[in-house]
């Protein structure tokens, strides 16, 4: 691999002696793996179910290492959102934030949605996600991770981060800032980190990150935890980063240790010789089967109030609580579809956006985000058509077979792939919407008629070929 000659210049004066070892890192294979979805299945059932070997990861019991040659994204299992595929030591920072059933929590910089959809499963449902994207394309990515996952108590908004503050003052028990930067950490797995690095783009990155951790820091409830991420080894977005924020706002680092990481922040490299930097923790690729990382855990506060005006003119929305008649053609085809349990468990929280219906995440009060752009607001039901009411996709991946009342589950993965592809299915069925599945797993809905099953599977996310 040929590096930027500046890189190599100042990583040789920051490490020494182990310089060389960091070389060598660059000669080997990137690693590869995948995490369980723990809101349909437990890491053992998954591993029982793979056609390939898995390793586990020491600091996620929900991750595995994959062989290099495997290609995860082509079996029917990651279509039923049984896994993510993700870089193992990706999956660290949200161990090292620890969301609990309850919390509200937000990733403030989401997309593509693998630690969205790490907290999401942690969540098991219970409190509130928030995962903002400021960049639109990569926010509709973002928005149909958390779909395939089967997340229902999740917000997607694509928003700058300051923009979160009127609506959030201070309301998240913990935060995720995995924020933009350099991604020297990513040299080996990401070509194009590599071929954008320059010291110029450490300067621009280090602008971005104390602006998107200012605005954190305004969202955080007083007590609440703060982790910081990066994907970089650069000192100045990171022990350096950390070091100021420290200095200028009400926060105490808290040491981390997790299995398997060893290495700590670098006092020798931040400005001030600062000891409370060693609680932070250095991933390395010379001693951990991974890439690069950086992460920092904060708690802000008690009793720290700062003086700020928080805007209240919230501007109409166009999300509005959907009427009994409005709901009829929804309420028909609940009744005669869903289970009792799932429906009724949600049937205060229809909201309308336009055709579409939601069931927002129980709490969230519809002013809070009347002025976001909101690509999603809890779970989307469907759509609303001429007489007739349409189940969405999310709807079909956030419910077990179990929970619907006509199920095709197929156990012939030629015919998972058949559905997958967007073909109709010849199936015995009873006539109307069908939840179709895979080894006892939703992938999405079909409609029933003549012994044929006509095929709902998103035309967006239909695949080419086996």
């Amino acid at each position: 691999m040929e590096l930027p000659e500046a890189f190599k210049e100042k990583m040789k004066n920051l490490m020494g002696e182990s310089y060389q070892s960091l070389l060598d890192s660059y000669d080997q294979p990137e690693s590869k793996g995948i995490r369980t979805n723990t809101l349909k299945l437990s890491p053992a059932k998954l591993a029982n179910k793979l056609p390939f070997k898995t390793q586990g990861v020491n600091w996620c019991k929900e991750g595995f290492y994959i062989d290099h040659e495997v290609r995860p994204g082509k079996n029917p299992h990651y279509y039923a959102g049984l896994y993510y595929v993700q870089e193992p030591t990706a999956m660290a920072a949200v161990e090292v934030l620890n969301p609990k059933p309850g919390d509200w929590v937000l990733d403030l910089c989401a997309a593509p949605g693998g630690k969205s959809t790490q907290i999401g499963a942690k969540l098991q449902g219970a409190g509130v996600l928030v995962a903002n994207e400021l960049v639109n394309s990569r926010a509709g990515i973002l928005s149909t991770n958390m779909e395939r996952m089967g997340i229902t108590n999740a917000i997607v908004t694509n928003e700058f981060p300051e923009r979160l503050v009127d609506s959030f003052y201070e309301s998240f028990d913990k935060i995720l800032v995995d924020a933009p930067c350099s991604g020297e950490g990513m040299f080996r797995k990401d070509p194009g980190a590599l071929a954008d690095w320059s010291l110029e783009r450490v300067d621009r990155c280090m602008g971005k990150q104390e602006k998107i951790l200012e605005s954190a820091h305004r969202l955080l409830k007083p007590g609440g935890v703060l982790v910081y991420s990066t994907c970089t080894f650069s000192p100045e977005e990171n022990e350096q980063m950390i070091e100021a924020f420290i200095a200028k706002y009400p926060y105490t680092l808290e040491t981390i240790e997790l299995p398997g990481i060893t290495e700590h922040g670098r006092v020798a490299w931040t400005r001030n010789q600062d000891q409370t930097i060693a609680k932070t923790l250095r991933i390395m690729p010379m001693s951990v089967k991974g890439e690069g990382h950086f992460i920092a855990k904060l708690i802000k506060s008690e009793g720290f109030a700062e003086a700020l005006e928080i805007k209240q003119g919230y501007a109409k929305s166009r999300l509005k609580k959907a009427t009994r008649i409005e709901l009829q053609d929804y309420n028909d085809f609940a009744k005669n579809n869903l289970a009792a349990e799932f429906y009724q468990k949600i049937e205060d929280r229809l909201f309308l956006l336009g055709e579409h219906l939601y069931a927002i995440p129980a709490g969230v009060e519809l002013m809070r985000i009347a002025n976001l752009k909101l690509l999603r607001t809890g779970l989307h039901l469907g759509i609303f058509k001429k007489n007739r009411f349409e189940p969405s996709y999310a709807l079909a991946m956030a419910l077990k077979l179990s929970e619907a009342k006509n199920i095709c589950d197929l156990t012939d993965e030629d015919l998972a792939y058949q559905y997958l592809k967007g073909e109709a299915l010849n199936l015995q069925a009873k006539k109307g919407w069908v939840l179709v599945g895979y080894d006892g797993y939703s992938l999405g809905f079909g409609k029933a008629s003549e012994g044929l099953v006509k095929n709902h599977y998103p035309k967006g996310l239909r695949i080419r070929k086996k």
